[in-house]
């Protein structure tokens, strides 16, 4: 059988043991910062400055604090602990691996048990005891160690963290209009340990995401930053070979929109269209044919898009899903790009409808679209209504007697054209 260990065998030392062995420190200190400069590569540096202090008070400090855990079973709350966590964050600071640190332990321990027990023989120590001083050696390090290694784990969190924050604020400089100054985006690059790509694409998200985990979620050296308009992840070269499959998988399961691969000095722009094209989808002007009803019934919405101009889906309306892209669309966003001009234009154009019943409207805006998309051509409208032709004949006719002869004028077209453009319904 395997006796349990102690986690504090200290405790079960006499306090002679303590008193026999204090007068050793002072030379066991120097014996270890000796053997610890030459024996372990990453402290052979001359013992002054920070370094050479740091090193001796840890030594001494851990010698000491020792000693009086000598038959204390609780130590209860240890100032001195903070010293072996600051020795870890040190180890990170300085570019050391936190190895060095736990060698040196190592190498301290040995050092410390060799003198230390020749100095309890002297004194007339039982065996016992040696014995036991040993194994309290081997655990104190442990703990230091312990200790150490909370305190190197503590320091690379906030460095990543840190880092984190900086690369937020990069990504909103990035993206702000009027931009910033290429100098100072360059000096927040470098700050922010990010290399400046030569292209950049931004991605805006629907719901209210982790700018972090967004960041995380599309790949290695993508940024995002919480903006006023959402989470805007800024991704280098979004068009390189795989890339797009890359990000399609990443939006699997939610819905965002990609503006145009642009210089980073442009970022904005990228950002601006990739906004654009949200609010563009997420009000139905531009249909997602992901789109997938939310209601109880789990059908398919008809048209794949939710209101025109509507604001907020209503329940049961369309939930989006998948990457889509600014540059699919162009004539969508510069038919919006005034979305209260759109408004107007739309209102307008489809005036002649408004005393007509709402499934009457529907169809016969979906009619005029399918007649302006295949020039009037009665069978071909026909097949992509799926109806028969007589249909398209008859609400045709009845589209005359709404728009008279404006449906023979050329700029009566394209402006209704634009307004079916801007619902998402338009040719094309």
């Amino acid at each position: 059988m395997t006796a349990v260990l102690d986690e504090r065998p200290w405790a079960a030392l006499p306090p002679a043991a303590a008193a026999a062995l204090r007068p050793e420190l002072p030379a066991v200190a120097e014996e270890i910062i000796a053997a610890i400069s030459v024996g372990v590569p990453e402290y052979a540096l001359p013992l002054e400055g920070r370094f050479g202090e740091g090193l001796r008070m840890g030594v001494e400090r851990a010698l000491q604090r020792f000693l009086d855990l000598i038959g204390e079973a609780e130590s209860g709350p240890e100032p001195a602990r903070q010293v072996y966590v600051d020795l870890g964050r040190g180890e990170l600071r300085s570019g050391r691996p936190l190895d060095a640190l736990l060698a040196a332990y190592r190498l301290g321990a040995r050092v410390a048990w060799r003198r230390l027990a020749a100095a309890g023989e002297r004194e007339g120590l039982e065996s016992r005891t040696l014995y036991l001083l040993a194994e309290s050696i081997f655990a104190y390090i442990d703990e230091l160690s312990g200790e150490s290694i909370e305190g190197y784990a503590m320091e690379q969190a906030a460095v990543a963290g840190a880092q984190q924050r900086r690369r937020r604020e990069l990504a909103a400089l990035l993206v702000q209009d009027p931009p910033a100054d290429p100098a100072a985006v360059e000096a927040a690059a470098l700050d922010a340990g990010w290399r400046l790509p030569a292209l950049i694409g931004a991605i805006y998200v629907a719901d209210g995401a982790d700018p972090d985990r967004l960041a995380a979620r599309l790949g290695a050296g993508t940024i995002a930053a919480d903006l006023p308009a959402g989470a805007c992840a800024l991704v280098p070269d979004p068009d390189a070979p795989g890339r797009r499959a890359q990000l399609d998988a990443a939006f699997a399961d939610r819905l965002g929109t990609l503006g145009p691969a642009v210089p980073w000095r442009d970022a904005r722009i990228s950002a601006a269209r990739a906004h654009a094209t949200l609010a563009l989808v997420q009000d139905g002007s531009i249909p997602n044919p992901k789109a997938t009803s939310t209601s109880a019934r789990g059908g398919k919405s008809p048209g794949g898009g939710s209101q025109a101009h509507g604001g907020p889906p209503p329940a049961g309306a369309p939930t989006a899903t998948g990457l889509i892209a600014a540059t699919d669309h162009p004539v969508a966003l510069l038919v919006n790009a005034d979305r209260g001009l759109a408004r107007v234009i739309a209102t307008a154009a489809l005036a002649p409808l408004d005393g007509e019943t709402p499934a009457s409207r529907e169809r016969l805006i979906e009619t005029l679209a399918a007649w302006l998309r295949h020039r009037g051509r009665t069978e071909a409208v026909a097949a992509a209504l799926h109806v028969h032709p007589q249909t398209v004949r008859y609400r045709m006719g009845r589209l005359r007697e709404l728009y008279g002869d404006r449906l023979d004028d050329p700029d009566a077209r394209f402006e209704i054209e634009l307004a079916l453009r801007s619902r998402g319904r338009g040719p094309g």
